[in-house]
């Protein structure tokens, strides 16, 4: 098994871990993070007998940039996604991802559901019926120009005051500084930023009934992640095969997990 491993495709060049063995998990992360921040750094997958592979996203991390700033979208996530079975030599598997990352499992279980095994969907944010809204787009924007014009520090003031309560908020600028500090291409994450949120994993909530595969989804009711709801509009990802639990983490204010920001 290796680490720092590579997997390129379409002119990217994807960096990633595969450690671990046993039945295979690959875990993909949300927006603005990197593959450390789907299960923050556990061995438990690997240590309970999971060949566990994680990797940046296109632009993210220690990934290398796509070819044209538009080639974000879920359709080339989802086919980078499969370059990542098909070089590991994984005809199916257990696909766990965080926001664009449950969004990317999701577009893959559509097209190609037999390379999925099982689905662990974490909080996932897309809602077909307000993903087009102008005033989000706006601020997808507005933080994509914040990161390129600003850096890290233009993202967070573009980020503006975080809508937690007061214990929170220290944390939460804590970490979108870790975040948007761990990537080797930030304008690359830039570009992502305004090409994700505009992308559609899939076209209706209703879609997702194909789905047959076994599926958990992972709702958040955290106070400090208000952009991730428990629900869409009153609907939920309906798989048929999906079962649903909840987190919280308000005990704990120095939790350092996913930043509120990370919707995508």
């Amino acid at each position: 098994m290796a680490t720092d491993a590579t997997v390129e495709r379409a002119g990217v060049r994807l960096s990633m871990d595969d450690v671990g063995e046993g039945i295979p998990v690959v875990l993909l992360h949300g927006l603005t993070a990197t593959r450390r921040y789907v299960v923050m750094g556990s061995r438990a997958l690997e240590r309970s007998g999971h060949r566990v592979i994680s990797y940046d996203a296109r632009g993210h991390g220690r990934s290398t940039p796509a070819p044209a700033p538009t080639a974000y979208g879920y359709d080339e996530l989802a086919a980078d996604l499969v370059a990542v079975l098909d070089e590991r030599e994984i005809e199916r598997a257990v696909l766990a991802g965080a926001s664009m990352g449950a969004h990317t499992l999701l577009r893959l279980a559509l097209d190609a559901p037999e390379r999925v095994a099982a689905l662990v969907a974490i909080t996932p944010g897309f809602d077909p019926a307000t993903a087009d809204d102008p005033a989000r787009l706006a601020h997808w924007d507005a933080l994509a120009a914040g990161l390129r014009e600003g850096g890290v520090e233009g993202f967070v003031a573009a980020y503006g005051e975080p809508a937690v309560p007061d214990p929170w908020r220290d944390t939460i600028r804590q970490v979108l500084r870790q975040r948007l500090g761990a990537h080797e291409h930030p304008e690359a994450v830039a570009d992502a930023l305004s090409v994700v949120p505009r992308s559609h994993p899939f076209a209706a909530i209703d879609d997702l009934a194909a789905i047959e595969g076994p599926t958990v989804i992972v709702a958040s009711r955290d106070e400090a992640d208000p952009e991730h709801p428990s629900r869409s509009r009153g609907h939920t990802p309906t798989p048929s095969r999906a079962r649903g639990w909840c987190r919280r983490t308000r005990a704990n204010p120095r939790w350092p997990g996913r930043a509120a920001g990370s919707r995508r």
